[in-house]
């Protein structure tokens, strides 16, 4: 069977599953969109690594995975996800070090979090898009108001790590906001960071 490139469309709560959130995936070159359920710990993970301007002091779970890949020079090459059973998706990792190929079994959140961080392809099977893929507007999924932000990654960080809408931040300056932010950042408190971060991108 032929692969289907998938890339990430956004992350919104589960509308089935309390505490847990919606990864949606969508093919390169088609209208289906995969819907998978993920937890709270892999949505912040793969919204932090799509987010480049929060970085965490220390590494995350998968930060380091990707620095012990590194070091002892193994690349990943491609994500795939390969088999759907009960609801739940089972996903590899083709990893490469010095011209030998394995692949290791994953969960799908953890190996999308990995492949955010190497820049790796995400494929999966035209029998798992037939079975589980979806054609909806990715707008209604995520909550945007503009159809027009769905053409690119919609991850609404904001939604995601809990922040309000309201910001007392509105009356520092941007140098006060960088400030607030190292420490946001320093104390690893990302739902403070993601709001900060908010306020600086409505003044650029």
């Amino acid at each position: 069977m032929s692969l289907i490139k998938l890339t990430i469309k956004g992350i919104s709560y589960s509308q089935t599953q309390t505490g847990a959130y919606a990864l949606v995936l969508s093919e390169m070159d088609g209208g289906r969109t995969l819907p998978i359920i993920i937890g709270a710990f892999e949505a912040q993970s793969i919204a932090i690594a799509l987010e480049k301007e929060i970085r965490p002091p220390r590494p995350l779970t998968h930060d380091l995975f990707k620095t012990f890949s590194d070091r002892f020079s193994i690349e990943i090459k491609e994500v795939i996800i390969h088999k759907l059973v009960d609801g739940v998706f089972f996903s590899s990792l083709v990893c490469e070090k010095e011209g030998v190929e394995e692949i290791i079994d994953t969960r799908t959140s953890d190996a999308i979090a990995i492949a955010v961080r190497f820049e790796a392809p995400i494929f999966t099977y035209e029998n798992i898009l037939d079975k589980a893929g979806v054609f909806l507007k990715i707008e209604d999924t995520l909550g945007l108001n503009d159809p027009s932000e769905a053409s690119e990654i919609s991850l609404d960080t904001k939604n995601l790590l809990g922040v309000d809408k309201d910001s007392s931040y509105s009356k520092l300056s941007t140098s006060d906001l960088m400030e607030e932010l190292e420490k946001a950042v320093a104390d690893e408190n990302y739902e403070l960071a993601a709001k900060i971060r908010d306020e600086m991108s409505k003044r650029s």
